[in-house]
């Protein structure tokens, strides 16, 4: 039986919203304080980076099995934040298109074998993006209200 990938549909329709609020955002937008010392573009970067991290898993996982992969959540996102603080906004916007076309790209060529071993390695990325995406983009269209 083939794995439920309705996730995916989800994934594009974040995607998007993605891309377009990314599109309407200028210089002075993408620089908007978040809150705890954080800006839109260095949110674009957070998402960017666990998007990347991903892929790398997919392609890790495909070729050698579905392992965990923890990670120090705080720490990471505390270091992408300092990261992000370097990265123009402008780049750091197309960075985040860029990932999350690579991560939902990369969940649709993805073998269910892969999907199914997710929860017993202890869920090391979760393919449903959109729940993260939509998280930070509501975020920021408050922040930009």
């Amino acid at each position: 039986m083939a794995m439920d990938r309705t996730f995916q549909a989800k994934n594009e329709r974040e995607r998007e919203r993605l891309k377009a609020l990314v599109g309407r955002l200028g210089e002075a937008e993408l620089r908007r304080p978040l809150g705890h010392g954080w800006t839109v573009a260095d949110a674009l970067v957070h998402l960017a980076f666990w998007d990347l991290r991903a892929v790398i898993l997919m392609d890790r996982f495909e070729k050698s099995g579905v392992k965990p992969s923890p990670a120090d959540i705080e720490v990471v996102n505390e270091s992408v934040q300092a990261l992000g603080q370097s990265i123009p906004p402008r780049a750091a916007a197309a960075l985040a298109i860029d990932a999350a076309e690579r991560v939902v790209r990369r969940l649709e060529s993805l073998p269910d074998r892969i999907l199914e071993g997710l929860a017993a390695a202890g869920n090391p990325f979760a393919p449903a993006r959109h729940n993260h995406w939509a998280e930070h983009l509501d975020d920021i269209e408050r922040a930009l209200r």
